[in-house]
């Protein structure tokens, strides 16, 4: 594991290759920018004209940045309809830094080749596999498929399955680990049915809880479990990743702004995360339509009914997201 930075220093991964962590500026910290169902490419009624995804994207990405933002991260992980090319061309036209992620997750979405290598019998992947995949993104570039490699990952994403924890979720989040202290880059997970557990197997790997944020905290279960409190009394970050999703599986987004201010009076400032999930072009599933920029027009009003001031706006937006995305 790299030695540690001072908050703020070093260099963050993004498309365009490594940007001081303190020129990030207001991050949105688990976006998707194009999000593919895995197969829906091969689809007869899925199109993907690459010039009609560009200017969509290009829009939101304007939006956003003429909110104030300043970086996306898209967590979608190798095979969800990542396009490093793309990625890099909206970059450079947008002036918004894009940080990519490597890793894949949950079970469920994972190709056979994943699942069920060529052995006798077959199983599932094991850790130290994933760890490699996953590692030679971020030290070698990440993989445009039988092509070349391209920049750098500036995190490693996964998620558990909805119904608990399966062997080969497992093995991805302790994949995700060793990669995370083999290159010091964080880790972002979607928890399954257990945050406090899916985190634990992280810890398990000596990985610290300050190098991994849990997302879909946001959710009325865990909520109603009191699981942010607990992951970040853990001292992992808790990652509010579905702000503007109200109503089925979420709270509000005024119980969302409510939940920030105990977790702030709480001592837990420092531990939190915002995010919409917002997918800017979904294909071959609904995808989250929300702007990017929901989180800095629609939700900080929010958080300043509730007594947050600008400090404490700068501190989740900018100060928070920085020091998880800065390697160490």
């Amino acid at each position: 594991m790299r030695g540690a930075q001072a908050a703020g220093s070093g260099t963050v991964n993004t498309v365009l290759g490594p940007v001081p962590a303190h020129e990030l500026g207001a991050v949105a910290v688990h976006e998707a920018l194009l999000s593919v169902l895995p197969g829906a490419e091969h689809a007869y009624d899925i199109t993907l004209d690459r010039a009609e995804i560009f200017e969509i994207l290009a829009a939101r990405l304007a939006d956003f940045r003429a909110h104030g933002g300043g970086t996306i991260v898209d967590a979608t992980g190798m095979f969800h309809g990542r396009d490093v090319r793309l990625y890099e061309a909206l970059s450079r036209a947008t002036g918004v830094h894009i940080v990519a992620s490597t890793g894949m997750g949950p079970e469920e979405l994972l190709g056979g080749y994943f699942l069920t290598p060529q052995t006798d019998p077959p199983t599932p992947w094991p850790a130290e596999r994933f760890a490699g995949l996953f590692t030679r993104e971020i030290t070698e570039g990440m993989v445009v498929p039988r092509v070349e490699r391209r920049g750098a990952a500036g995190l490693v994403a996964t998620a558990a399955s909805a119904e608990g924890m399966t062997a080969t979720d497992e093995s991805l989040f302790r994949g995700a680990a060793r990669t995370a202290l083999a290159t010091g880059v964080p880790v972002s997970v979607r928890y399954g049915a257990d945050a406090a557990r899916d985190l634990e197997i992280l810890l398990d790997e000596g990985l610290p809880a300050a190098r991994v944020a849990v997302g879909g905290l946001d959710r009325k279960e865990a909520v109603a479990a009191g699981a942010p409190f607990e992951i970040a009394r853990r001292g992992a970050y808790v990652a509010l990743d579905g702000i503007g999703l109200e109503g089925g599986a979420h709270v509000t987004d005024r119980e969302r702004a409510a939940l920030v201010a105990e977790l702030a009076g709480a001592g837990h400032a420092e531990r939190i995360l915002l995010s919409s999930g917002a997918s800017g072009v979904a294909k071959g599933h609904p995808g989250n339509d929300l702007p990017y920029s929901h989180v800095l027009a629609a939700f900080v009003p929010l958080l300043r009914e509730r007594g947050l001031g600008d400090e404490d706006v700068r501190r989740l937006l900018v100060e928070n997201p920085r020091d998880l995305l800065t390697p160490r």
